[in-house]
């Protein structure tokens, strides 16, 4: 049967749960590790051949561990179909065997038996083959990658050949997508069994290549009772969540949504909330912002209901009307956006927390009664509520948004390359998304989608893992219409439209 690699997963497991996975298919359901480390073999060379049918010639880059042992597969495998093969480890050949052992040494024996020798590295090592397989050091590595092996990978890196991680491009940490010192820059990446999120976030996306994954033909009930550490969220969980509108249905069934911002110098930012909310399909959308912004957003979008406010008493009574109340794009920090928080704070409906407005957000007692409010900050924002860096924040960003969650309650949206949402409950990553989006003002139109959400009735927890998968999925659409470079906010809003009604009748 064909397994389909590039369809990845939901579920994302830790390092440790990966482990425990690899041990229950062992233990319980009785699959020799040497068998999986055949099948795992097998596939990273099935990938090659498919994709480089006209290569002939293979350099392997083999660690101590199961990594190093699949590469031997592979390598084993390679020659026994005529291709050339150089395997190179960071030991002496005799050094390497002794220490080796369990399934490891099980594939050196068997490699050793078709013909695979393996010579040392050294620093004048020259790499022979065509492409070049990262074998080295897997997903048990903890701290910064020193010595022979930071030579060895600097080396891969420079080459201009492809290189194929098996599992995990080495260096990087499976569990947090950072780098430790240096990591493996992998053409293709085939992980095995569990997906790490790490492949799918912070530094991770920039090593991992194309990204595929291979359960190896294990049971499903082998994931039943092993923990799973976050879920992808994708086009499926949109579809299943936002259903047809009735036939009878009218404006007030999907909500009435405020949208609080644009000081002096940043009326754009709310702008641009306002109507990406009104084409993510709010019922009513309305604006608060300075009376010089006013006449802007009836030209750009006459839909949108804007309202002058020069301070918190004109505010007030505008609070009376909407089902949800989105505060923060374009805020400032003067004395304006003091008053418009102060007067936010009141509101006893949804609410999403966003920009400027963050840095006035209470602590969680305020709202310990309620999980109907979203607060979505990027690296830099989570920094500064946490007190602590932003490279911190960075180095761990499952702790950072459990923390801010912890802190002021609600839901979490940490932005970012795999950007995170957390409820105190269930964790979600988003794997979608470029660096074409790294602009001033993605995050304004992703507030925007997200209240709209909230006001059609979705939960703020759906609202939120939704509405950051398709802002992502349409900035994707967007660059790969004419680009990257040069993508701009706006350019997402018509296809935001597309992606949310994508499947419906």
């Amino acid at each position: 049967m064909a397994v389909n690699r590039q369809l990845l997963p939901t579920a994302l497991y830790t390092a440790e749960a990966c482990r425990a996975l690899d041990r229950a298919a062992i233990e319980r359901f009785q699959i020799p590790g040497f068998r999986l480390m055949q099948r795992a073999g097998h596939a990273v060379f099935s990938e090659i051949c498919q994709r480089w049918p006209e290569a002939r010639s293979l350099t392997l880059l083999c660690g101590r561990g199961n990594n190093g042992g699949d590469g031997l597969i592979v390598a084993g495998l390679a020659l026994q179909q005529g291709w050339q093969v150089q395997v190179v480890t960071l030991l002496e050949t005799f050094e390497y065997a002794d220490s080796l052992q369990g399934e490891a040494l099980e594939a050196w024996r068997w490699a050793s038996s078709v013909g695979v020798v393996a010579q040392t590295w050294h620093s004048g090592c020259e790499f022979s083959g065509e492409l070049i397989v990262d074998a080295l050091l897997g997903i048990g590595l903890t701290g910064e990658v020193q010595g022979t092996a930071r030579e060895a990978i600097q080396r891969m890196n420079a080459v201009s050949r492809p290189v194929i991680a098996v599992d995990i491009p080495s260096g990087l940490c499976a569990d947090t997508g950072g780098v430790l010192g240096v990591a493996v820059k992998a053409s293709l990446t085939l992980t095995f069994i569990g997906l790490k999120p790490g492949l799918l976030m912070h530094q991770g996306v920039d090593h991992v290549g194309q990204l595929l994954f291979d359960a190896l033909h294990l049971p499903d009930e082998l994931y039943e009772d092993i923990p799973v550490s976050a879920f992808r969220t994708d086009m499926e969980d949109l579809a299943h969540t936002l259903l047809p509108r009735a036939a009878s249905a009218h404006k007030g069934n999907f909500g009435h949504l405020l949208v609080v911002g644009g000081d002096y110098g940043l009326g754009g930012a709310a702008l641009l909330a306002a109507e990406a909310a009104c084409r993510s399909g709010a019922g009513l959308v309305s604006l608060a912002t300075r009376p010089e912004h006013v006449w802007a957003s009836l030209a750009r979008r006459p839909e949108v209901m804007a309202r002058a406010v020069s301070s918190g008493q004109d505010l007030e009574p505008l609070l009376a009307l909407p089902s949800v109340l989105l505060i923060g794009p374009g805020l400032g920090r003067g004395a304006w956006a003091d008053q418009m928080m102060q007067k936010a704070l009141t509101f006893q409906k949804s609410m999403l927390f966003d920009a400027d407005a963050l840095r006035r957000l209470p602590e969680r007692e305020v709202f310990a009664s309620s999980r109907r409010w979203v607060m979505t900050p990027h690296p830099g924002e989570a920094a500064e509520l946490l007190g602590m860096s932003v490279e911190a924040v960075q180095a761990d960003r499952f702790a950072a948004v459990r923390e801010l969650q912890r802190r002021f309650g609600g839901v979490v949206v940490l932005k970012g390359a795999g950007s995170l949402t957390f409820d105190g409950d269930a964790m979600h990553l988003c794997s979608a998304g470029n660096p074409g989006m790294a602009v001033g003002g993605m995050g304004d139109v992703l507030s925007g989608i997200i209240a709209a959400l909230m006001a059609q009735g979705c939960k703020p927890i759906d609202a939120a893992r939704l509405g950051v998968f398709a802002h992502a999925a349409a900035g994707d659409l967007c660059a790969l219409d004419a680009g990257q470079r040069g993508l701009l906010p706006s350019d997402l809003i018509a296809k935001i439209r597309e992606l949310l009604n994508a499947g419906l009748s």
